[in-house]
């Protein structure tokens, strides 16, 4: 692998927790600031929350749920708006909200004057190093967190015998932790029991000098080399807490420093080597230098493919170190946050956010790292029911805009842009149906059918006929937008908001789909009558319909937007991630969502990092090279932190996963069920290959191209599904066919196949 595109690096230790380096193992994660004299490590574990689930259903909505239809249907906006504050909003406003763990100090002797300094981030290895020279001694800290042993290491080393002395100290960010002492001569134990309770083990040797605990402190002098081991667990988790953490910080303890680093970085590469795309380096130099500047000369105008490409190893690192099996899902924040109520709460965000964090795990061959999701659509299912029943009346499972830890689906905020939308279940169980298509896993879609059939069936419930015989989604909202109407009125809450019908037509389509995947054995007794039912509803669902500005309209009605250059574009999730739009099969829609984008950006669009990453989704989509790598280098520029995170602002850690996600769209394309290769590539991007991307149907690719035109290709089949690819190719001892642009020929599950373009 390029060390190009997957190092970062620095003259300089970090100023801010926007420049510090974060590491992670899924669970545990740490933002690492790179000081030789004070250094600090911002501790996070993913199931430290602010409490309890919370009863929040308002037990006024179904009362009111008619009353507030016949408003919206009279167009009464401001009187049902009123009526939902005072009937739907939750009876708390809040859920659970995340929050750090500590911060990890370390004040080491002998680094008042240094030089040659350097802090950097090895992707390959996932392996944070800060080195430096101070009286003619060269000093290195290298950090890392550990999935196999779960705990965070700190290695001391020094090129001069004894020189290595320092202390350290864990401190909470409140005062009301209950310990904050030693434990035994070599291991501090630090315990909280304000909100979710835990407790972090910290425990310490070292070789050629002495380490103790001192009160609340570890005190190393004059050693060697020295390794401190940090390990936290919940009561999220276990019981026992206390000492689960302690035997996982001592235990780990006792191997050897290179077993450890050998068994996180084994376990590490396990997931990163399996993907990689290489891409012409044209930045005349710049690639050398250290990421600030890069990203300096990016802002300047400079070209520099080799940071696109780590921008999307970055995302792929994200994704390893802060979703594993067995973990929480990625919040706003991934698992890094320094603040007891961060932006959001740092909560999940289920109209756009939550998922975009996802969009590449299939894609980028890190197909585990999506369970975490799958997991939590559990834990809210049996919430959901109650929501709808309580709510609504309804059958079924929903949830509104967001979740926590405990899988809170009551609606949250006191906010009407946001707050009454009852789509976030829907959505997210997309991504069941998603990965099915990457993995062809029968035995997981067997499992999650009936989750599936749970979020389709309370929409049966729910929806309404409008008045030319649609059924629609009331009331509802456009994600966080506003509309004015003809009068010049402002409103929120609607009926029949195009997003809406645009998900439940995805997972209308998925379950449909999903059932006719599977064997009767693991279906219930009435799935024909269901599967009937909403094939019924599916055909009557509102279309996407073009407007007066020849866009995509986002309401039933063609309103204007109060911000015409809104960071949320829900109207185009036909487009992206669904495909229900496409530039082949639909081309004057995909004209209308070109129009829709062109609107958007011209009014100030794309000004937050999410925004962003998500419009050069859809430029992907719509064969827009040319606009993907502009709007590549605006994320670089204006959404990016030196230390490569994507910001809001805040930062918030979508952008860098739905910036990911948009590479690898502009490589290869699979939604429409063919495989398109380089759909979208800007010029700059004029050779380069690619190995290990994923496409629908179970498809391993690698690659290679000059000038834009692909050279050599192979096909994994994973599956055994018959390939279709886009454009004419001949294929190594398979017949094949080609019709309407797409050759199509059938695979054997296991087998390459080289495919070469005519």
């Amino acid at each position: 692998m390029d060390k190009l595109s997957n190092l970062l690096w620095y003259k300089n230790p970090a100023a801010n927790w926007d420049e510090a380096l974060p590491v992670g193992n899924g669970r545990i994660g740490g933002m690492i600031f790179g000081k030789p004299t004070d250094e600090l490590i911002q501790l996070n574990e993913d199931s430290i929350w602010s409490g309890s689930f919370r009863k929040r259903n308002n037990p006024k909505a179904f009362d009111n749920l008619e009353k507030i239809r016949s408003l919206i249907r009279d167009g009464k906006t401001t009187e049902a708006e009123n009526l939902c504050c005072d009937a739907f909003y939750g009876t708390n406003e809040n859920q659970r909200h995340y929050q750090p763990l500590g911060d990890f100090h370390i004040w080491q002797d002998g680094t008042d004057d240094y030089s040659e300094y350097k802090r950097s981030l090895d992707l390959e290895t996932a392996i944070c190093r800060t080195e430096w020279i101070s009286g003619g001694v060269k000093y290195t800290r290298e950090i890392f967190v550990s999935h196999p042993d779960e705990v965070m290491v700190i290695y001391f080393t020094a090129s001069e015998k004894e020189k290595i002395s320092f202390v350290s100290v864990i401190d909470g960010k409140d005062d009301n932790y209950d310990k904050n002492e030693a434990y035994d001569s070599t291991t501090l134990l630090f315990t909280m029991s304000d909100g979710i309770p835990y407790a972090a083990a910290i425990s310490c040797t070292a070789k050629g000098g002495t380490a103790c605990t001192d009160a609340n402190r570890i005190r190393v002098e004059n050693a060697d080399a020295a390794v401190v081991t940090i390990s936290c667990q919940t009561a999220y988790r276990t019981g026992d807490y206390e000492k689960l953490a302690l035997s996982q910080a001592k235990t780990a303890l006792r191997k050897e420093i290179t077993n450890l680093m050998a068994r996180h970085i084994k376990d590490y590469q396990s997931l990163y080597n399996r993907c990689e795309i290489s891409l012409c380096d044209n930045s005349g130099g710049n690639s050398a230098l250290p990421t600030d500047e890069r990203l300096g000369k990016i802002k300047d105008g400079a070209s520099d493919n080799k940071l696109i490409e780590m921008y999307f190893n970055f995302s792929r690192y994200l994704m390893i170190s802060g979703s594993r099996e067995g973990t929480l899902p990625l919040n706003l924040q991934g698992i890094w946050n320094k603040d007891m109520w961060p932006a959001w709460g740092g909560k999940y965000t289920i109209n756009i956010n939550t998922e975009m964090n996802y969009w590449g795990a299939e894609m980028q061959n890190l197909s585990e790292c999506h369970t975490p999701l799958f997991d939590h659509i559990e834990r809210m299912r049996e919430n959901g029911r109650v929501t709808a029943r309580e709510m609504y009346r309804c059958r079924g499972t929903v949830c509104h805009h967001n979740t926590d830890i405990w899988g809170d689906t009551a609606p949250q905020d006191k906010w009407l842009p946001g707050t009454l939308w009852p789509m976030g279940m829907a959505w997210l169980c997309t991504h069941i149906y998603e990965h099915y298509l990457f993995t062809g896993d029968k035995s997981f879609l067997a499992e999650k059918y009936d989750t599936l059939r749970e979020a389709a069936e309370f929409f049966i419930d729910y929806l309404i006929e409008d008045d030319k015989g649609r059924v629609i989604t009331s009331p509802s909202v456009s994600p966080e937008n506003t509309y004015i109407t003809k009068d010049g009125a402002k409103g929120t809450i609607c009926q029949g908001p195009s997003m809406d019908s645009q998900i439940l037509h995805e997972l209308f389509t998925a379950v449909i789909n999903s059932s006719a995947e599977l064997d009767e054995s693991v279906k219930a007794d009435d799935d024909a009558e269901f599967i009937a039912q909403i094939k019924s509803l599916r055909d009557r669902l509102p279309k996407p319909e073009i407007g007066k500005y020849g866009q995509i309209m986002e309401w039933a009605e063609d309103y204007d937007e109060a911000e015409p250059g809104h960071r949320h574009i829900s109207q185009l999730f036909a487009l992206y991630p669904y495909d229900f739009i496409t530039k082949r099969h639909t081309p004057e829609l995909a004209e209308a969502a070109k129009a829709t984008l062109i609107r958007r950006l011209t009014h100030g669009g794309g000004h937050t990092g999410w925004s962003r990453a998500w419009i050069i989704n859809m430029w992907a989509r719509l064969h827009e090279g040319k606009l993907v790598g502009e709007n590549i280098a605006a994320l670089l520029s204006h959404s990016t932190n030196i230390n490569m995170f994507d910001m809001h602002p805040p930062f918030q850690i979508d952008g860098n996963f739905g910036g990911g996600a948009g590479i690898t769209e502009a490589l290869v394309q699979s939604h429409s069920g063919e495989i398109d290769i380089l759909p979208a590539i800007p010029e700059e991007w004029e050779s380069g290959s690619v190995q290990g991307i994923i496409a629908r149907g179970g498809f391993e690719l690698n690659f290679a191209w000059e000038k834009c035109k692909v050279t050599e290709m192979e096909v994994l089949s994973k599956c055994g599904n018959v390939c279709r690819i886009v454009g004419k190719a001949a294929v190594d001892g398979t017949e094949v066919t080609y019709d309407n642009g797409v050759t199509c020929f059938p695979t054997e599950k296991g087998r390459t196949y080289k495919v070469k373009f005519i």
